[in-house]
């Protein structure tokens, strides 16, 4: 047992660190609201996951992806909500993000934000589908303990390596808020990475 959990959290620490559209995505809101704001996106990320552990613990996810119109309607429901989340973006002020007495989204907003990403991205489901089952490490034992088990220990390692992307991101952005231009690059790097994220849920 002990074996495969160090096993699954090396596993895990791999994939957390592997540049991907979560951690891309808590890098941006880092560089351009600081490093609370990484990090309370990070927790709604993270918090989505118990989700998607409790559907795979209890074989809903397994219905879910067994249906090619419901799972293409999630594909869609998620793409059109990080579309939309560009234009919000495409439609604020440049300086907004970055001027230090302008009003920013609250820690609650980008939390939330967070655990919807990642509730409405159907990859997060097939990953944990492919991912968790293979750790099991007791095929006669309570496989929902098992699940939450490693669902606990993907959340606790991802939830790090988020927040430490988080921390060193914040402390970058401290850097480029005295230069000029920054803004500007810094919205449409928000767009492109909601429209990226977008393109690869539909994509998959």
């Amino acid at each position: 047992m002990i074996e495969t959990l160090i096993s699954f959290s090396i596993a895990t620490l791999a994939l957390a660190i592997a540049p991907g559209p979560d951690n891309i995505y808590v890098l941006t809101q880092s560089l351009v609201n600081g490093t609370k704001s990484g990090i309370a996106t990070t927790a709604g990320l993270i918090s989505g996951c118990i989700v998607h552990t409790t559907l795979l613990a209890f074989g809903v996810s397994a219905i879910i992806t067994a249906s090619e119109e419901l799972f293409y309607g999630v594909k869609v429901l998620g793409a059109c909500y990080l579309l939309y989340l560009a234009y919000m973006v495409y439609k604020s002020d440049e300086t907004i993000s970055l001027s230090e007495n302008a009003p920013r989204k609250s820690y609650l907003e980008l939390y939330k934000t967070g655990v919807i990403m990642n509730l409405v991205n159907p990859k997060v489901m097939i990953f944990f589908l492919a991912f968790f089952p293979g750790f099991l490490w007791n095929d006669e034992g309570n496989t929902v303990f098992q699940f939450y088990t490693l669902g606990i220990i993907f959340m606790v390692v991802s939830f790090l390596v988020f927040s430490s992307i988080a921390l060193l991101a914040g402390r970058i952005s401290e850097f480029i808020l005295k230069r000029k231009g920054v803004g500007s690059f810094l919205k449409w790097l928000q767009i492109v990475v909601f429209v990226g994220i977008a393109l690869y849920i539909i994509a998959a």
